[in-house]
């Protein structure tokens, strides 16, 4: 099956192809990178690393304009449902969802997390299987060793997501360990170049990822889709 996976600025995405129109992470209103508008997108679920402003973004009105299933770690799930998101799935870290087109587990990720409206939560990454690829989105978090631990599993990711923006997140330097450690044959950065703080540098990134033979990098302009082999 195919994966098509389209980069929406900072840590967004569009999942295509692969039997569903899956979402993460839906920063668009007051997304400077934004190349499209919220009500413009088609969406079946949409996921959630964690619901910091700019990853909860426009899900909620998303949700209710098309109907889709919003995956969210528990506690950020029942805030998403009071707001009237009639269908919501709310797993735990190490839980796994199953859909129609695949799964998502959702992993740790070292992190913060309250949303605007302060509802602490658990932040997250997502093992997306999606078109028959496992993408793992690593959300907004610092490097840390148990990110080996994805690369035990058994299954290759065939594409990271992996944020190298620094400040709120690793750096594009601790980035390349991280890529070390997941062992994806894919990468494309995310979580840089939004706002001031997080400008770095993703094609020296690129190049120390490939020159030490980890994995290959596609640095992508917002809107620009990677087709995942």
């Amino acid at each position: 099956m195919a994966a098509d996976v389209r980069w929406l600025g900072h840590s967004a995405f569009h999942l295509s192809g692969g039997g569903a129109d899956v979402l993460v992470d839906p920063f668009l209103t007051g997304n400077p990178k934004a190349p499209v508008s919220a009500d413009e997108l088609p969406a079946d679920v949409i996921l959630l690393t964690h619901g910091h402003g700019d990853h909860l973004g426009d899900t909620v009105a998303i949700a209710q304009r098309t109907g889709a299933t919003v995956l969210a770690i528990v506690e950020l799930a029942a805030e998403i449902e009071a707001a009237g998101v009639e269908n919501v799935v709310n797993p735990n870290l190490g839980g796994t969802v199953q859909f129609d087109w695949g799964w998502v587990k959702l992993v740790p990720a070292w992190h913060t997390a309250l949303t605007p409206n302060g509802t602490p939560h658990m932040p997250a990454g997502l093992l997306i299987h999606y078109g028959g690829h496992l993408i793992y989105h690593l959300g907004d978090t610092a490097l840390f060793s148990d990110l080996q631990l994805i690369a035990r599993r058994g299954t290759k990711v065939d594409l990271a997501l992996v944020p190298i923006g620094g400040h709120f997140t690793m750096d594009r330097f601790d980035a390349v360990t991280a890529v070390e450690f997941v062992q994806p044959a894919q990468v494309i950065p995310i979580h840089y170049g939004t706002f001031p703080p997080i400008e770095t540098d993703a094609q020296a990134f690129k190049q120390d990822v490939q020159n030490a033979g980890f994995s290959q990098v596609y640095v992508l302009q917002p809107g620009d889709t990677h087709h995942v082999k």
